[in-house]
C-alpha cells in the first residue's frame, strides 16, 4: 500500500515538472520573440528597455522565477489572483465547449 502511494505522488510530481518545463520554455520563446523590438526602441528612443515574460498555464502553472519577473512591473500584483483568472478563464472556455 505504502509503494503505491509512493508511485503516486512520484507520478502526479513528474506531470508537474513538465508543465512547469513548458511554461520555461514559453518565456523563453516569449523572451527571443520581442527580443528585436527591444534593440528597436532602445535604438530608437534612446531608452532602457526589458521584456518580462509573464507566462500562466491554464491550470495556473507558473515558473519560478515568475514572482520576481512580476515584481518588475510598477503596481501591486498578487499571483494567487492572477492563476485565479487564469483557471476561471480556462472553466469558461471548458463551460462553453461542453454545454
Amino acid at each position: 500500500m505504502i509503494l503505491l502511494i509512493i508511485r503516486r505522488i512520484r507520478k502526479k510530481e513528474r506531470k508537474k515538472g513538465k508543465k512547469e518545463r513548458n511554461v520555461i520554455k514559453k518565456e523563453a520563446e516569449k523572451i527571443l520573440k520581442y527580443k528585436d523590438l527591444t534593440i528597436e526602441i532602445q535604438r530608437r528612443w534612446n531608452v532602457k528597455t526589458k521584456v518580462i515574460p509573464v507566462i500562466i498555464g491554464a491550470t495556473g502553472t507558473i515558473s519560478k522565477p515568475f514572482r520576481k519577473y512580476v515584481s518588475n512591473i510598477p503596481g501591486k500584483h498578487e499571483v494567487k489572483e492572477v492563476q485565479k483568472t487564469a483557471i476561471m478563464g480556462t472553466a469558461h472556455i471548458l463551460r462553453k465547449v461542453l454545454l
